[in-house]
Parts: C-alpha cells; sequence; structure tokens
C-alpha cells in the first residue's frame, strides 16, 4: 500500500485527470455506438412510458387493424420512435398527450376514466360531443380539464422514470467498459506481468471506475489541480 501511495506522488495529477477523462469519453462513445444496433442502451427506460400509455389506451381500442392510425400498437410505435431518436422530454410528453386524447372514445372512455380518477360518464359524454363538435358544459369542461392535468402528472411520472433508468443503465454500461478498456490498456503497457502485479491491476480498476463520472469535467478539474499547483508553488517562495 506504501508503494502505492509512493507511486501516486510521482504522478502528474493534469495528465492523469485528463488521461481518466478521456477513457470515460472512450467508454461513453462505446455505450452510444451500440443504440446502431435496435436502439441499444436506448431501448431503457421505455418500458416505463409503454406501462403508463397501456393503461391509458386499451388494446381493445384499435379500430380496423394493426396499422391503424389510432390504437395503442400505433401510439406506442411513435413514442418508441421519438424516445429512440432523442426528443426533448417536453416535447416527447406533449406528443404523448395528444396520442391518448385522440384515442378517447365514448367505448374506452371508462378505461382512460378509471386510469386518470374522473367520472367516466362525464367523460364518455366528453368523448361523444367532441367527435360531433358539440360545445361542452361546464361541469364537463371542468372534468375534462382534470382529466387533463392528471394525464399531464401520469406522463411525467413515466417519462420521468425512464429517463431516470436510462440515464443511470448508461453509466453504469460505461463503467464496465472503461474498466474493461483501462485493463486491457494496462495489459499491453504492462505485458504478461500485469495480472501478477497487484498494483497495476488495482490501478487499472481505479481508473476505470474514476473515467465514467470524471469524464465530464476533466479538462476543468486538470486545470484547477495545475491553477492550485502553481498557487502552492508561489505560496512557498
Amino acid at each position: 500500500m506504501f508503494e502505492i501511495a509512493t507511486s501516486l506522488s510521482n504522478l502528474d495529477l493534469p495528465k492523469v485527470v485528463l488521461a481518466i477523462g478521456s477513457l470515460g469519453t472512450a467508454a461513453y462513445g462505446v455505450v452510444d455506438a451500440t443504440k446502431g444496433f435496435g436502439g441499444g442502451i436506448s431501448n431503457r427506460g421505455f418500458g416505463d412510458i409503454k406501462g403508463v400509455i397501456s393503461k391509458l389506451i386499451p388494446p381493445e381500442s384499435a379500430n380496423v387493424s394493426p396499422d391503424a392510425a389510432l390504437n395503442l400498437a400505433s401510439a406506442l410505435r411513435t413514442l418508441r420512435a421519438n424516445w429512440l431518436n432523442g426528443m426533448l422530454l417536453g416535447d416527447q410528453k406533449s406528443v404523448a398527450k395528444a396520442l391518448v386524447k385522440l384515442n378517447l372514445t365514448p367505448g374506452n372512455a371508462s378505461h382512460m376514466a378509471a386510469a386518470t380518477g374522473v367520472d367516466k360518464d362525464v367523460l364518455a359524454g366528453i368523448a361523444t360531443k367532441m367527435g360531433s363538435s358539440t360545445a361542452l358544459s361546464p361541469q364537463e369542461t371542468d372534468v375534462y380539464g382534470r382529466f387533463d392535468l392528471l394525464l399531464s402528472a401520469l406522463l411525467d411520472q413515466g417519462y420521468q422514470r425512464a429517463d431516470q433508468r436510462y440515464r443511470n443503465s448508461a453509466k453504469l454500461l460505461a463503467v464496465f467498459i472503461a474498466i474493461f478498456l483501462a485493463i486491457v490498456g494496462a495489459r499491453i503497457v504492462v505485458g504478461d506481468a500485469f495480472f501478477s502485479n497487484g498494483s497495476e491491476v488495482l490501478r487499472a480498476l481505479i481508473a476505470g471506475l474514476l473515467a465514467t463520472p470524471l469524464a465530464p469535467i476533466a479538462k476543468d478539474l486538470s486545470s484547477a489541480i495545475q491553477a492550485g499547483a502553481k498557487a502552492a508553488q508561489s505560496w512557498s517562495k
């Protein structure tokens, strides 16, 4: 342990930080490249969105065929395309809300009412009037406003969970990739003696673990270390 501490004290910290940051950037690049294979890591999180939409749009709302414009399958295809394409989260929620409202019919009003907690009979009446372009009564306007707010809350919950799941999964995958790249790089530099040298293995593991969180701030941190070193040198004079 003393040998490791001594060797670390001899390192050029700004260069080490930049190197570890570059390793993290490379790991993120590999993670991003997985999107070329059926969406890769981008598929993570969409299950939360699918769960919310499936509660709002029942499968039996498919009007003619799976290719019809308004049904659960069509809505999920559209939302998945937006999710994989990285559309802004707010825009995705707006599209999802519009699709849910477009799928509102007198036949599935009770299903949507149960999911949002509004009166099913009133919501069915609203769906009927919207289909015939008839003006809503004050009570129906109030119920429809509550439906809109509760729908927004449900979609926000689903999309926020999905975004958190995606980000955490991407970071975790990047950590494992960074560790793998660090071990491969150290093995190439050190040679066959790498795995028999505990300190080298430990360094590679530490570099891999630090690479992912350090990558976005590596340059700023390196500059801060250099500035701190210069300040310390000026104080010692």
